[in-house]
């Protein structure tokens, strides 16, 4: 509920007067109406106590964006630990598979040149010393 038809309208309860509000300001001056008499809007609620519950608020909105802030960047430096460990067995993993899969293909290779008589010996000079 308004406490005045119109919002350019500061009450100050002290002098019980409606002045002008003061719009190149933000805070009414000392000599216009002090802080604790002085209404806007709504009738209940003076500067004073507008200025100490937003300066509450706005204190608690940074500190919870602060422990946010905290909390991600905490979550972040563990979450690349774990997934370079993931990333470190996937590899080590492949590795194996590979040098199996070589070794495979090697002992197959060497079984086709036995086969075909193509398979090279450790020293090719072997059959010429007899």
């Amino acid at each position: 509920m308004l406490c005045f038809p119109t919002l350019q309208c500061l009450w100050c309860a002290s002098s019980r007067r409606c002045v002008p509000y003061p719009v190149r300001r933000i805070l009414p001056s000392a000599d216009l109406c002090e802080l604790r008499s002085a209404r806007w809007g709504v009738c209940w609620v003076n500067f004073e106590a507008l200025i100490i519950a937003m300066s509450v608020v706005g204190g608690m909105i940074l500190i919870m964006l602060l422990v946010c802030c905290c909390c991600c960047c905490k979550k972040k430096s563990k979450k690349p630990d774990k997934e370079d460990e993931r990333a470190a067995r996937e590899r080590e993993r492949r590795r194996v598979r590979q040098e199996e899969r070589r070794a495979e293909m090697k002992s197959r290779h060497d079984e086709i040149r036995r086969k075909y008589g193509l398979f090279k010996e450790e020293n090719p000079y072997a059959k010429f010393e007899n």
